[in-house]
């Protein structure tokens, strides 16, 4: 008869690396870096997406921008920057 081996003592499995929760600045450089560059000059990505407004409020933007004699498009991204600028809501 043989005699067994003495098995050595097993190590504890090592705990599971907390990942590090992402910073909502991070997060967004993440989801925007796979945009479309515009075209110009300047660092500009090319967004384009739908907005649902009520009938009296798209009038009172279109309204402003006729007054101002823009593009409703570029006064919507000028807003949008200015927004973007303050901070949170």
């Amino acid at each position: 008869m043989s005699a067994r081996k003495p098995t050595p003592p097993r190590r504890a499995p090592e705990p599971p690396k907390k990942q590090r929760k992402l910073l909502p600045e991070e997060m967004a450089r993440d989801a925007i870096a796979h945009e479309e560059p515009a075209p110009g000059p300047g660092d500009r990505v090319r967004l384009t997406f739908r907005i649902i407004l009520n009938r009296k409020d798209a009038e009172a933007l279109a309204a402003l921008a006729i007054r101002e004699e823009k593009n409703i498009g570029t006064l919507v991204t000028e807003i949008l920057e200015g927004a973007a600028k303050k901070g949170p809501i």
